[in-house]
């Protein structure tokens, strides 16, 4: 009886501090010295909402405090000045003149200065990785206690196989010497999801990573043994939604927080990505093109809601600054309110005037996909701040007018939502290395899917997304193949992973090939030839879709070849001599390297 006493008495004098706890404080922390001096704070606790902020702290003031529509919400807007120093800055929250609860919050000092921060470009070549499918390096994560769903299947394709950020880690020499020069692994954050958790894509917390994948310090690992090697790392972020697990769906802070937050029964996205310039659009679909949620398991966040648009921007600063990032790739982009993702972009791309933002709106029609660019002039008088957008022969670059930037396009032959590449071009080898040809030299930045290298499949299982995402062979302790070796590969893989190696290590030599200008001549008898050029080389990329060797009459290019007599074949080294023509073998992309003056 005295020992209850005793611990009610410890409870009630514990209670006058808080009897519960603060459980988020995001960010995490925050930096001094950026361009943008403000930062707001999201605090949920237990009546947060009902208490009054109070700091001291040299250079720091809080500029104002909201609560939010539930009483265990507080956001604090902090006015950093440029005299502010790095240190503890401590945040007491009062009730009735007494303090309920104190946190410390951590103000940092930069690793570099905004401007220093450098995005990747035309001169990359950039590899998915699906992390869950790439390499196990570390086994002792495979269950983490917890977590909805704690089990290894690599028998069941949407389930969770065990790669990891230590997989990737492990092999990243394999991935530079291959070519790579920018690795963008698919979301790694906390996905506390109850089934297909190995995607990524369902988040249920934005500051948290999955402890499946492994810790913070190893992404910051990662990413810096990246850049030792002079590679890039890609943040592949959403904006648009996150899993129905979120740690704050119980609870939210503001009634419209979401849209269709429960109990409203929620309305999945019609996927209408022609609205946003349709001038015939109705409302209604508009409406449900933005609100409508991207699943039934992926709630839709409301850019609408200030709170919400400064907790995603500050989140995006956040692992660009924590991770010192090379880009960020933005999924579903286009799917939230266009006003929010033209503040988004212009917000990031101020306090980083030479990063990257890539927006996944992968449509084939380039007025879909250029209305998103910066330095668009739409119509509608929309214009944003993304740098990068997606594309998927002669009708791709013929349509480059559309855009304002068109070397600054992402292309890509498969990634990890479409068949793979030897399915799509069935499994002919031939084919897969001239399309793999074109999109490293085209304008625009290549992205390839890890496994094209060596022929991955999904054959027979059209659009099965487990499949798609299948492991990388060698990347579990007793396959019996490893592409990372070469042990057990056939003789037609290992050809095409050299074929791979050889072409991504040439393009990285090759500025005429990120930076230089585009000619290129409509397709005749099965035949497409273009040109990138500058003012110190010209590549010349044949084309032959023929069953049959073609000799190239060369006189039809004199216009850009001028008077360059001899060329040279990038891969073989064979000289041929322009005067004669060009015998080409069938079925094939050759790169040739014109040798002669002008």
């Amino acid at each position: 009886m005295k020992h209850t006493f005793l611990f009610f008495v410890i409870a009630l004098c514990f209670g006058q501090l808080g009897f519960s706890q603060i459980n988020h404080v995001e960010p995490l922390n925050w930096w001094v010295g950026m361009k943008d001096p403000q930062v707001q704070l999201l605090v949920n606790g237990v009546d947060i909402g009902e208490t009054v902020p109070q700091i001291s702290y040299p250079g720091v003031t809080i500029k104002g405090f909201t609560k939010g529509d539930s009483k265990n919400y507080l956001f604090i807007d902090l006015l950093i000045s440029k005299t502010a120093k790095p240190g503890t800055l401590i945040i007491r929250f009062t009730l009735d003149g007494k303090e309920r609860y104190r946190y410390n919050y951590s103000l940092l000092q930069r690793v570099q200065e905004g401007a220093a921060f450098k995005g990747f470009n035309s001169s990359d070549v950039i590899c998915l990785i699906m992390p869950d499918r790439f390499a196990n390096g570390d086994y002792s994560n495979d269950t983490i206690a917890g977590m909805k769903e704690n089990k290894i299947e690599r028998s069941f394709p949407g389930g969770r196989h065990g790669g990891d950020i230590r997989g990737m880690i492990n092999h990243l020499d394999y991935l530079k010497e291959l070519g790579y020069t920018a690795i963008w692994p698919t979301p790694m954050l906390e996905n506390n999801m109850p089934a297909y958790s190995y995607h990524g894509y369902a988040i249920t917390d934005h500051y948290k990573v999955d402890p499946r994948y492994g810790t913070l310090e190893e992404y910051k690992e990662l990413s810096a043994k990246m850049r030792s090697r002079g590679m890039k790392l890609i943040f592949d972020e959403v904006l648009n939604h996150t899993g129905t697990h979120y740690w704050w769906m119980n609870d939210l802070p503001f009634k419209d927080w979401l849209n269709y937050p429960a109990p409203h029964p929620y309305t999945v996205t019609n996927h209408r990505r022609t609205v946003n310039q349709d001038i015939h659009a109705s409302e209604y679909d508009k409406l449900i093109w933005s609100k409508g949620w991207f699943d039934k398991t992926m709630s839709d966040m409301n850019g609408k809601n200030p709170f919400m648009a400064n907790y995603l921007i500050q989140n995006t600063i956040w692992w660009i600054e924590t991770l010192q990032l090379g880009g960020i790739r933005q999924d579903t982009y286009g799917y939230s309110d266009k006003t929010f993702l033209k503040n988004w972009s212009c917000r990031i791309m101020n306090e980083y005037p030479n990063f990257s933002l890539v927006g996944e709106e992968w449509s084939i029609n380039p007025l879909i996909t250029s209305y998103w660019q910066k330095g668009k002039q739409n119509a509608d008088g929309y214009s944003g701040c993304l740098t990068t957008v997606f594309t998927k022969l002669y009708e791709a670059l013929a349509n480059d007018f559309a855009y304002p930037d068109p070397n600054n396009i992402l292309v890509m032959a498969d990634n990890h939502d479409m068949d793979r590449l030897f399915m799509q071009l069935k499994q002919d080898p031939a084919l897969v290395k001239m399309a793999l040809t074109y999109i490293c030299t085209i304008r625009g930045i290549p992205q390839l899917f890890y496994g094209t290298e060596i022929n991955m499949d999904n054959t027979p299982h059209h659009k099965n997304d487990g499949i798609i995402r299948s492991d990388f062979p060698g990347g579990w302790k007793g396959d019996s193949i490893n592409a990372f070796t070469g042990q057990g590969l056939t003789d037609q893989q290992k050809d095409m992973q050299g074929y791979v190696k050889q072409l991504l290590n040439w393009r990285k030599q090759q500025p005429v090939i990120a930076n230089g200008k585009t000619m290129h001549f409509a397709p005749f008898d099965g035949l497409y030839v273009y040109f990138r050029y500058d003012e110190k080389k010209t590549i010349m990329v044949i084309m032959n879709k023929n069953n049959k060797e073609t000799n190239v009459n060369c006189e039809r290019f004199s216009e850009i070849l001028g008077q360059g007599s001899t060329a040279k074949d990038i891969m073989t080294n064979q000289l041929f001599d322009l005067h004669q023509g060009i015998n080409v073998k069938p079925k094939t992309t050759t790169v040739l390297e014109i040798i002669g003056t002008k």
